[in-house]
């Protein structure tokens, strides 16, 4: 960001907020308005308008420049890639809904939502789970589990796993330290599936004999559609983790030589597009809507986030906000709350503005608030459905199965609350 000495004014951070609050409270007041993707741009531009006059007017025009051309392009273009890529990969099948297979089914998850993303892993296994449990009348608590193990906790491992790490990837945090944060993955989702195998168990054994019966019986082998497109998957994972000038010194020379990056991931779509039969998206219900619903969103929040990342590097010192448990637990409360990838964004700001250059530093920050940052909103975007994306679509799915799954503020008190956050709270006291 430059020109950090400007004084901005509180007032700039509304159309933010208003940004934020939309995404919020719209699902849960008018449902109707706020399912229609046009809506959302609308509320977008409309924010936007008022920022855009006035960086212009104050001689900002550069951070919007630098917002829009070097996070949300490449944000966008990964985001769409890897929707693109993974709605190609079609599973299907019925096997035993067996308290060890639904365990296996969310263990593999929590390894591929590091590498495919927490949204491309999550559509990849919600309808075979569900197919899988169909017989049983127990089920809930395995879609629950599979929103805060795939949909988020499994996605700590790379940039890929999770938006907001992509951005603290793009803030210049090396590919492979996402590995250091491997002892917190694997705490915090070997305590949930072993909370999960529990909890399963104890259903299982709750289920009717003649649910066992259908489910023992009605069987159907596991078959993989669209296995070419794992090909167009790993060149995405290996463009993101060698394309960059951390190992392409010509990169140093032209900033615009990173979107070297973009071009190689924006053909491993278009590889996905040309060589998956329309028959196999056909089958997986795929459609563009909700990338564009991310791109018509996340325009908005770019755009009026830049007040507020400059502000936050001018004030951070007065704000109170220092240790790695404060950067923690907030990231963690507002990702629960709001989209955990402006959050993510915001803090690293507030990070920035401390100051501090002494000690281990990544991405321009002590590297233990960046620890804090990505974890806080990795992890916390399961506390409720709307902290990240794959939340909700994951709900849907399952209410379009005949699941009825608990409504917004009962996920939270019958499960984020008295499952999720006790495990955050052992991450905390063990790792931060």
């Amino acid at each position: 960001m430059e020109n950090p000495e400007v004084n901005i004014p509180l007032l700039s951070l509304l159309p933010f907020v208003l940004m934020l609050g939309s995404i919020a409270v719209f699902p849960l007041v008018n449902e109707h308005f706020w399912e229609k993707n046009k809506n959302k741009l609308i509320i977008a531009i409309i924010l936007s308008i008022p920022i855009i006059v006035y960086l212009l007017a104050n001689d900002l025009g550069g951070s919007l420049w630098e917002t829009m051309v070097f996070d949300y392009v490449p944000f966008i273009i990964l985001l769409g890639s890897l929707f693109t890529i993974t709605g190609g990969i079609y599973l299907t099948g019925d096997i035993e809904a067996k308290p060890s297979v639904n365990l296996l089914f969310l263990a593999i998850g929590a390894v591929l939502a590091s590498f495919m993303g927490t949204t491309g892993a999550a559509m990849l296994l919600i309808r075979p789970v569900i197919q899988t449990n169909k017989e049983r009348k127990y089920k809930v608590h395995t879609i629950l589990f599979f929103i805060g193990i795939i949909a988020n906790c499994g996605g700590l491992l790379t940039p890929l796993g999770d938006p907001p790490l992509f951005m603290m990837y793009l803030r210049n945090a090396p590919f492979t330290w996402f590995f250091s944060l491997t002892f917190e993955w694997f705490v915090t989702n070997g305590l949930l599936l072993l909370l999960y195998y529990l909890v399963d168990s104890y259903f299982h054994k709750k289920e009717p004999p003649s649910a066992i019966i259908r489910d023992e019986t009605q069987i159907r082998p596991l078959k993989l559609q669209g296995k070419l497109n794992f090909i167009w998957l790993a060149g995405v994972v290996l463009a993101v983790a060698f394309i960059n000038p951390q190992y392409m010194s010509f990169m140093h020379e032209n900033e615009y030589y990173k979107f070297l990056r973009e071009a190689v991931i924006a053909l491993m779509a278009y590889c996905s597009i040309l060589f998956t039969p329309r028959l196999t998206r056909e089958s997986n219900n795929f459609t563009w809507e909700p990338i564009k619903e991310v791109a018509y969103l996340f325009l908005g929040i770019f755009i009026t986030m830049v007040p507020c990342l400059l502000y936050l590097e001018v004030n951070a010192k007065h704000l109170g906000v220092s240790s790695p448990q404060q950067f923690y637990y907030y990231t963690g409360l507002l990702s629960s709350f709001l989209d955990n990838t402006p959050t993510a964004v915001t803090f690293h700001s507030l990070a920035l503005g401390l100051g501090e250059t002494t000690g281990a530093m990544v991405a321009g920050i002590p590297e233990e608030l960046l620890r804090a940052i990505c974890i806080g909103a990795v992890f916390f975007g399961s506390m409720t459905y709307i902290g990240n994306g794959p939340n909700f679509m994951v709900k849907a799915v399952a209410e379009e199965n005949n699941i009825k799954m608990p409504h917004f503020f009962s996920y939270m008190y019958k499960f984020s609350l008295i499952v999720m956050l006790p495990v955050f709270i052992i991450v905390q006291l063990l790792f931060v």
